[in-house]
């Protein structure tokens, strides 16, 4: 595992921490022909030697080199085909942590990741997916009727409510395994006294008990989960 942890440590050091953001827009205009692109790969492997402080890990430490500048050169050229650039560096970075996975566990790979997938806990998957869109649908239709009352008279980022609804069901589902529910009390009042200002400015009666129903349906609906996934 530390071996793993090693590799994750220098990709995340090699990737952000010494990846200048002119780096990337070099690379971006010159793709292959970047001088960074080299410059970003061949310190992946100086730092990655250095973490793992062992000459003969050079040959495995080579491989994932290469592979880092493959996948970061298919990024490079795959890019103008999305509209969403988060989309390939996701990718990017999914591809990343594959390849690191599979040196750290080369001589036992199937094993290895039979034995992960077989300590996952279901029911912990269940819960977090439950609270995450599954839930802003189910909240979508609870609150339709009220939502088609409500004129809204100023701009917001788009399905904003909808993933800080999702956020803090996650932060409550988490606060219920830990027993920590006295967190989930600051986490209320701290959402109140954020809309507090917005909810004044507004002076709209309709919108206020609008976004307390919501409220207290998106985090019903999340210790409903938490209690079921800890009790059952």
């Amino acid at each position: 595992m530390i071996f793993f942890i090693k590799l994750l440590l220098a990709h995340l050091i090699g990737d952000f921490l010494l990846q200048p953001a002119r780096w990337v827009v070099h690379k971006e205009a010159n793709k292959v022909t970047s001088k960074y692109l080299y410059l970003h790969v061949l310190l992946h492997f100086l730092v990655t030697m250095v973490l793992l402080w062992d000459l003969a890990y050079w040959k495995l430490v080579g491989i994932i080199t290469l592979s880092h500048y493959l996948i970061d050169l298919g990024k490079l050229y795959a890019n103008p085909y999305f509209k969403n650039k988060n989309i390939p560096f996701f990718i990017d970075q999914f591809l990343h942590l594959l390849v690191l996975y599979a040196c750290a566990y080369y001589g036992n790979l199937a094993e290895h990741s039979l034995w992960l997938i077989s300590q996952l806990d279901w029911g912990l998957v269940t819960a977090v997916t439950f609270v995450t869109f599954p839930a802003a649908i189910v909240m979508g239709k609870l609150l339709e009727g009220f939502a088609n009352q409500i004129e809204l008279d100023h701009k917001s980022l788009p399905n904003a409510g909808k993933y800080i609804g999702i956020i803090e069901r996650l932060f409550v589902l988490v606060f219920i395994i830990l027993g920590r529910w006295e967190a989930i009390g600051l986490l209320i009042a701290a959402k109140s006294v954020f809309r507090f200002n917005d909810l004044k400015e507004t002076n709209n009666r309709k919108l206020t008990e609008y976004i307390l129903i919501g409220t207290l349906v998106s985090f019903g609906l999340a210790i409903l989960t938490g209690i079921i996934y800890t009790r059952v």
